[in-house]
């Protein structure tokens, strides 16, 4: 049998967003935080609503950026190393931003202390687990694992590894170059729901409105969870 194939391409350019709160005593040390801020656009053979708004996926995650940004400037004391905050495109068409950004980094890689990546925050209520995508892979997990225990909740790692989770997010690419990287996703174990609860919404979103239209603002998210994990992730920075 024969096939033809008619393929069109068109070169796109995208920015990586970048920020920077200077260090008091190791300026030259950096603890990085990544969000991807990229989506996929419009379905130009959709009807309807054609817009990937892209709400959880990664608004959510940009929003966490932007929040521990404004705590780091609005803290009385100045950190003692470098903060940068790095929002990266393109990540839903192959981590091209934080590839990019590992291979030309603006901040050596031996400098850089630790990278703490948002994708997608929690945004079904107060959990009692976080969950450590790549549990293992650094010394960050301890730390995270000392802060967690003070809002009285522990580490679990990833209930699905067989989806490839580590290898599809934007601190992968820095942990290719030697660079710690820490990305945790939400709990599974919310206070107040039956077991099995938090899979299910995991399931439910994955079939509805993952990469879909419907990724958009829902009556039923509950902010207060995502509010604990940045407070986590902006202390673990910190």
């Amino acid at each position: 049998g024969e096939m033809e194939l008619a393929n069109t391409l068109r070169t796109m350019e995208s920015a990586n967003v970048v920020a920077k709160l200077e260090g008091t005593e190791v300026p030259d040390e950096v603890v990085m935080y990544v969000a991807h801020w990229d989506h996929l656009g419009t379905d130009a053979e959709g009807e309807g609503d054609t817009v990937f708004n892209g709400a959880h996926d990664n608004a959510s995650g940009t929003a966490g950026l932007l929040e521990i940004a404004e705590a780091f400037g609005r803290a009385s004391e100045r950190p003692r190393r470098s903060v940068v905050f790095l929002a990266v495109t393109a990540e839903e068409r192959g981590l091209l931003g934080s590839r990019f950004y590992a291979e030309r980094p603006l901040y050596p890689p031996a400098q850089t202390v630790a990278v703490v990546n948002m994708d997608g925050l929690n945004l079904l209520g107060v959990t009692r687990d976080v969950t450590v995508i790549g549990m293992g892979q650094s010394t960050l997990d301890d730390l995270a694992s000392e802060v967690a225990a003070t809002q009285g909740r522990e580490l679990r790692s990833d209930p699905e590894p067989e989806k490839g989770y580590y290898y599809r997010s934007d601190h992968f690419e820095f942990a290719k170059v030697g660079i710690p990287a820490f990305y945790a996703d939400a709990g599974i174990a919310f206070v107040g729901r039956p077991e099995g609860w938090g899979l299910e919404m995991r399931e439910r979103y994955l079939a509805e409105d993952y990469h879909q239209p419907s990724d958009e603002v829902k009556d039923y998210w509950d902010l207060s969870g995502a509010v604990e994990d940045l407070d986590l992730l902006y202390r673990m920075g910190h």
